[in-house]
């Protein structure tokens, strides 16, 4: 069996130091990080903190060291992991984050985030995720959009901007083209409910699950009708399967499912902007035949808590259950953006002067998310003994429950920043070299160390 540790420390047609710097980085930050001490992060153990801030600082604006080169440990790991993880497809969950950065004045390169003064950049992220159980692989691809073009692992230089969903179509056919070792479902949220672009992506065969709104318009045995009106008759026709239960917003709760076909039969409307003027042109196209399935999250009174109308055209020998639940799992990519944006990472707090180098830390730090995550899924007993004791280091407190892991990612993370320094720790010191200065330093801190030196 290859060992996965390669993953982590390899990075391809990178001279030595280099491959050694950025095996550095990613342990640096197994980490969690305060926005106050968020900046360039130098791994423990390094004898010079201001050399290793430095070496840092070389390597995320190294224009040596391309976006692509730095995204194929991911890649890697994602083909790896898919063949092991994956019962017959892997899924792609799709989703755009914005990035804050109104008080980075030294950022040149920032966009408007929908308000004048809100100012940042746009990160859309490719996350694969296992169709087993929904557990994060690796995000192999990135695309931060800065006001110069879009700074992409998909290419050396950066790309011309174009509209938020041709963008996605091109991460979509660039994932594609990774061959993966399974076939990709691609999991995307409303924002992606775009008629031309379902017929040019299952133009292609290229699979989705897609949530639609709820007022599209589509033919319903013969007849048009609104997506949401179909769905209430279902409801009222009794057509819903109820399937296990599952979180929602810190409760447990039952899906329900239903499934129909529905043609999109109208022209799609395309939003364009031609020298600073929208224009909007209806393309007609030939009709598409799609699964709408209707999943429904209800408590055990049956009142309704959510509802996602999905679009898909995965073939009918995945079930509807299973295409409902691959929907519920892609709150994972939210939760890696809410990793890197609050939950572990503090992104909105990086100093890095150029998206360029803010891209280049972005792929780093995605590989050392992949390291966490391969040890919360980890099955070995080992793995297991040692998510206790980082869930310890890290001080959290965990739920308890009959669905309760006894760990979360961002405690992982967190323990792991505490463990890996007194691991680097122990190389400088003994253990009974530090049990001496507790002792003589603080010994009133430590009353558990003087008695066991009088009791020895």
């Amino acid at each position: 069996m290859v060992d996965e540790s390669l993953y982590v420390t390899y990075l391809p047609k990178a001279e030595p130091r280099l491959r050694r710097r950025y095996g550095h980085l990613v342990v640096a930050l197994m980490n969690e990080l305060d926005r106050i001490a968020c900046g360039l992060h130098p791994p423990p153990g390094e004898a010079s903190q201001f050399a290793a801030v430095q070496a840092a600082w070389r390597f995320y604006n190294n224009p040596s060291i391309s976006l692509p080169q730095l995204a194929q440990p991911l890649i890697s790991y994602a083909r790896y992991a898919a063949v092991l993880a994956c019962d017959g497809w892997l899924l792609n969950a799709l989703d755009w984050s914005l990035l804050h950065y109104n008080d980075h004045r030294s950022k040149a390169d920032r966009v408007s985030l929908g308000r004048k003064n809100d100012l940042g950049y746009t990160l859309l992220t490719a996350l694969t995720l296992s169709d087993r159980d929904g557990r994060p692989l690796a995000p192999v691809c990135l695309d931060l959009q800065a006001a110069k073009g879009v700074h992409s692992t998909r290419a050396v230089a950066p790309l011309p901007a174009g509209s938020r969903l041709d963008d996605l179509t091109d991460m979509m056919e660039y994932v594609e083209g990774l061959k993966l070792g399974r076939p990709v479902v691609h999991i995307i949220d409303r924002e992606a409910d775009s008629v031309g672009h379902y017929r040019y992506w299952d133009l292609n065969n290229w699979h989705f699950v897609v949530r639609a709104d709820d007022n599209r318009q589509v033919l319903h045995n013969g007849q048009a009708r609104r997506l949401d009106d179909i769905a209430q008759q279902m409801r009222r026709d009794k057509q819903f399967k109820r399937l296990d239960e599952v979180e929602h917003k810190g409760q447990l709760a039952w899906q329900w499912v239903a499934e129909t076909t529905v043609v999109l039969h109208r022209p799609a409307r395309q939003h364009r902007v031609v020298r600073g003027k929208a224009r909007h042109v209806q393309v007609p196209g030939p009709p598409l035949a799609l699964r709408l399935v209707v999943s429904e999250i209800r408590t055990d009174e049956g009142r309704l808590l959510a509802r996602w109308l999905l679009l898909s055209n995965v073939p009918l020998l995945v079930t509807t259950a299973m295409i409902a639940l691959w929907y519920y799992w892609r709150w994972r990519i939210e939760s890696y953006h809410k990793l890197l944006k609050s939950g572990g990472y503090q992104v909105e707090h990086w100093q890095q002067e150029t998206p360029e180098a803010l891209a280049r830390r972005l792929a780093v730090t995605a590989m050392a998310a992949v390291v966490v995550w391969r040890l919360a899924r980890d099955q070995r007993p080992e793995a297991a003994e040692l998510r206790d004791v980082l869930v310890r280091l890290s001080g959290r407190q965990m739920k308890r429950g009959r669905q309760a892991r006894g760990f979360t990612e961002p405690a992982l993370l967190a323990g792991l920043g505490v463990f890996v320094a007194a691991l680097a720790l122990t190389e400088q010191y003994t253990v009974p070299t530090l049990r001496g200065l507790a002792l003589r330093a603080l010994p009133e801190i430590f009353p558990g160390i003087a008695v066991r030196r009088e009791s020895g």
